[in-house]
């Protein structure tokens, strides 16, 4: 999963407004600078990068090893230092307490089982410090739906996909086969493809887990990333 995606993720993620995600995560939390925050699903560190250089101490962790390597080559970049390495985020344990973790842009959406679901969200809870913070954000039901709408087609200069759609065998669940063509150095493309797997859940689910895990509350919005994504994609707020 994400393997060669890594190559075009930045690209054909251009227009998520990741800015909506600081200021919101600056809102609620208040100022990074000194504080520790676990990125899980960190991707090539987009949010990573930005909340290392106000000041915080920033682990990344994803599952893909090339996403890894995209992430470091951009913070070395970027001059930013962070700290990324791979691992499930089911699975990561904390080396001190954090004051922020973060699971953003869908990747929750990736672990298909209610178990892997609560062992994560149970995870961030174990290494959040007393008073902190968790955010995340899934695809509504809804957004799930219009998956389905699908083929789905997208071309530029350098990058051009074909992306079909599938229901999926649980409820609220889909499959993504995505074929790609990317531009190499030398003028012709390449051919790649991916396959995805995403299931989310209703809204009651997750406030309920939260609930039970222990978090003190839980506040959910879906106006993060603007009216365009209004209904499609909610955001949780939960304090330890």
């Amino acid at each position: 999963m994400y393997e060669k995606f890594a190559s075009v993720y930045d690209e054909l993620m251009a227009d998520i407004p990741y800015e909506n995600y600081l200021t919101w995560i600056l809102h609620e939390a208040g100022p990074l600078q000194e504080k520790t925050i676990v990125d899980l699903g960190c991707g090539t560190g987009t949010l990573s990068i930005p909340l290392a250089h106000m000041g915080a101490d920033v682990h990344g962790i994803d599952l893909s090893q090339m996403m890894i390597e995209q992430a470091k080559a951009k913070a070395q970049e970027e001059q930013a230092a962070v700290h990324f390495s791979q691992g499930s985020m089911a699975d990561f344990t904390a080396a001190r307490p954090a004051d922020v973790v973060v699971i953003a842009v869908d990747s929750l959406n990736y672990l298909v089982d209610e178990e892997e679901v609560v062992k994560t969200l149970r995870a961030a809870f174990q290494a959040l410090q007393p008073g902190g913070h968790l955010f995340f954000d899934v695809h509504s039901t809804k957004k799930i739906e219009a998956y389905l709408d699908g083929p789905f087609i997208y071309e530029d200069e350098d990058v051009a996909y074909l992306w079909s759609t599938e229901p999926g065998e649980e409820d609220h669940s889909v499959y993504h086969d995505i074929t790609f063509f990317v531009r190499a150095e030398d003028g012709r493309y390449k051919r790649f493809e991916e396959h995805h797997y995403q299931r989310t859940f209703e809204i009651e689910m997750y406030k309920q887990w939260i609930h039970e895990l222990g978090f003190s509350n839980c506040l959910v919005d879906d106006s993060i990333f603007g009216e365009d994504h209004k209904g499609l994609r909610y955001f949780f707020h939960a304090t330890k």
